[in-house]
């Protein structure tokens, strides 16, 4: 058979349609309350659809890179119709309708030159400068999501939670409290564990009633690319959520589809809690611009779902209610795809991003954010009479812990939670009586998923907190680490800088606990955070520069930057390098004594020594055991200098160059792994920055670390450090 276009499928069957007859009861309008928001919703659903054509045909122009559609989802227009223009909106990609619909609640909007510049890559799209497709507008407060798989869900839950406390907040948020977040995903990534998992945060919360203005939007077209959901398998999983409002819409069906997504959107709204629109739609065109849907579905069952199209269905409800005819409907069919051709025709030629400084821009750039200081009231609830500069040398963790005291005590909008952050102070102690100081407002425990933790940091950044979350070993940050990597990293790129959810990741890590508690407790790669374009990655060493390092990550969290300060276990407590000399502990500086002779700003290093033989580049716990392993080089005549480089990404490239070119030997302490580890981009770093020196690194082992005494055979050691400094010393 010749399977009919979906384009020709409109106008035929409104031609050829056998008309309803109107209830006697009937009259202007029918039986539909408001027919002009009825014309309204079809006017969004035919723009809607209509940029899905135009944007197919500027693909076979060459112009067009995006071509997953909306077509046969339009009925989502209904959603934004629900709502407010100033609600935060984070949406699935086949949101054309949504988009279109919310645009007409804007005056001045130009949706459908918003959506080919997006499509078209071009520098006037408004969102994300050219970036990406993406949904997203700043004045429509529609915060740009790529997600294909529900990742957008832990964020859209976040952003609820924040806008859930804000009322008590000493800030003013983004949003205001009666706000309602609404998110939007299709049936197959319901299935996913990142929207499982911020369902089940949604419901926990909801069940000990903490406010949670969200609406959930699952658009279900019945098929995951080629995979077909079970029948009645979204519905079953969906309702079994407890304490979310669960209500089932057909799109098809649309005068009821709008008064059914306003009375929920009203709910939500005055109740404060979490509901799920259950949405009936299609999906038509195929996956996207290259998916030959006739490969995996019959030329029948493709058309058969030709009945399913929600154009059709607002059309025939307009023109059995009397509202238009059937020629009025194909004329207005026709009027948007002549309007939106119009000026698909004008873009085809369209300036682009050319440079790669100009890509990046929003992921490097630099601001000037003031930095605020804590009153003497604010301090003395933070640590009663006994301030922490007046309490000799501190540990790490203590240093740690005063730092976070007065970074609450100085920013209201600051936030540390985690698992066991706030009853108990942490598995190590490092939270300890931040709770007690600040109360819950501040410091709250959360349940036991990495994902909701970091989702609940980027929604409560983007609602205008300073989320400090901490994972509670590192190890565990990889069950989470695409809410790092696709979503909290890429925010400011895909909005050109309009968005932003700056955080700083508080997470235990790496290894040296002498065995205990195995691979999880004791994970030492961190490729999977260096990989990651804009995110800042410090790690402090010692307790002396462990506060400036934390407070400029801070000041980048504060500019919209998302940093990762990695804490090492098994320096949280150490107090000498040497037995007995207490070397490992630090005064602590307040917040305003900390210059810049502290080289703790992004990009600096510090060195320790003078000895002008080999010139030892380390991080984390490679520098104490560089620093115990230098008096035994001593001995051999081999004079050493330690650089810890603070910062691995960026890596401080600049200063490591600089440093280096004054020693004819570098050598490099890696405690991470071999292949991934840290110590190849330092090499590759020296060798581009111009270094003609000889250079070698040592490393840990390509192994995971098991339990116990044996993983002393495959972490580095001090005598590894001892015999590679002397074999480059002996091979020059």
């Amino acid at each position: 058979m010749v399977l009919e276009s979906v384009d020709d499928h409109f106008s035929r069957k409104l031609r050829t349609r056998t008309p309803r007859e109107r209830p006697a009861t009937q009259h202007d309008g029918g039986g539909i309350a408001d027919p002009e928001r009825l014309l309204t919703y079809f006017d969004a659903q035919l723009e809607s659809r209509h940029l899905d054509f135009a944007i197919r045909w500027l693909q076979t122009q060459g112009h067009a890179y995006y071509t997953i559609g909306s077509a046969g989802h339009e009925s989502n227009a209904a959603v934004a119709m629900a709502l407010r223009p100033t609600d935060p909106a984070l949406l699935h990609y086949r949101s054309g309708g949504f988009y279109a619909a919310r645009a007409r609640q804007v005056e001045g909007s130009t949706p459908v030159e918003d959506v080919l510049n997006s499509a078209t890559a071009s520098m006037l799209d408004p969102i994300s400068g050219g970036r990406h497709k993406v949904f997203g507008s700043v004045d429509l407060n529609i915060i740009p999501q790529t997600s294909t798989i529900g990742s957008h869900l832990p964020r859209a839950f976040g952003l609820a939670f924040a806008l859930g406390r804000s009322r008590d907040a000493a800030m003013t948020p983004r949003w205001a409290f009666d706000s309602v977040v609404v998110c939007s995903f299709g049936d197959a990534s319901a299935n996913h564990s990142t929207a499982v998992g911020a369902l089940n945060a949604s419901a926990y919360c909801a069940h000990q009633g903490v406010p949670l203005p969200i609406l959930y939007v699952c658009e279900d077209n019945g098929i995951g690319i080629s995979t077909k959901s079970p029948a009645g398998w979204v519905e079953r999983s969906l309702q079994s959520l407890p304490a979310i409002e669960y209500v089932a819409a057909d799109g098809t069906r649309p005068a009821e589809l709008l008064a059914t997504a306003q009375h929920l959107a009203d709910r939500v709204r005055a109740e404060r809690r979490p509901a799920i629109l259950h949405l009936k739609t299609v999906r038509f065109m195929g996956h996207a611009g290259s998916d030959a849907e006739i490969a995996y579905r019959t030329a029948r069952e493709i058309e058969d779902e030709y009945a399913l199209d929600p154009l059709v269905a607002t059309a025939e409800e307009l023109i059995d209610a009397g509202v238009i005819t059937v020629e009025d409907a194909v004329g207005r069919y026709e009027d948007a795809r002549e309007r939106v051709m119009e000026s698909a025709k004008s873009i085809s030629k369209v300036r682009r991003l050319s440079s790669s400084r100009a890509i990046t821009s929003p992921i490097t750039s630099r601001a000037e954010v003031a930095t605020p200081t804590a009153t003497a009231e604010r301090r003395a609830l933070a640590f009663g009479t006994r301030w922490p500069e007046s309490e000799g040398e501190l540990t790490l963790a203590q240093t740690i812990n005063a730092t976070l005291k007065d970074t609450l005590a100085a920013r209201p909008e600051a936030l540390v939670f985690g698992e066991d952050v706030a009853k108990k102070g942490g598995v190590y102690g490092v939270t300890r009586g931040l709770r007690k100081s600040f109360g819950a407002k501040q410091v709250f425990d959360t349940l036991l998923d990495e994902q909701t933790i970091l989702g609940t940091a980027l929604g409560s950044a983007l609602a205008g907190f300073l989320p400090i979350p901490e994972i509670q070993y590192l190890a565990y940050l990889h069950n989470a680490e695409d809410q790092l990597r696709g979503e909290a990293a890429t925010l400011r790129f895909f909005s050109n800088g309009q968005y932003a959810n700056g955080m700083v990741v508080r997470v235990a890590g790496l290894a040296y606990q002498k065995g205990f508690g195995g691979h999880f407790h004791n994970d030492n790669s961190v490729a999977v955070l260096r990989d990651i374009p804009g995110v800042v990655l410090a790690v402090p060493s010692h307790p002396g520069s462990a506060a400036g390092l934390f407070r400029e990550c801070l000041q980048l969290a504060a500019e919209g930057r998302v940093c990762v300060y990695l804490e090492p276990i098994a320096l949280y407590h150490r107090r000498d390098l040497h037995q007995g000399d207490g070397a490992w502990l630090a005064p602590y500086a307040p917040p305003g004594e900390w210059g810049d002779e502290h080289g703790s700003e992004l990009g600096q290093v510090l060195t320790i020594g003078d000895g002008p033989d080999v010139l030892i580049v380390t991080f984390g716990n490679g520098v104490p055991m560089s620093l115990r392993a230098t008096p035994v080089l001593a001995e051999d005549g081999i004079l050493t200098t330690v650089l810890d480089l603070q910062w691995l990404s960026p890596l401080p490239r600049e200063e490591l160059v600089r440093i280096a070119m004054l020693f004819d030997r570098v050598l490099v302490v890696d405690e991470t792994r071999e292949s991934g580890g840290v110590s190849e981009s330092v090499v590759t770093a020296l060798i581009d920055g111009g270094y003609a020196g000889v250079v070698r690194r040592v490393t840990s082992v390509d192994s995971f670390i098991p339990l116990g005494p044996a993983a002393d055979h495959v972490l580095l050691s001090e005598n590894d450090i001892v015999g590679a400094a002397r074999a480059l010393v002996l091979d020059d």
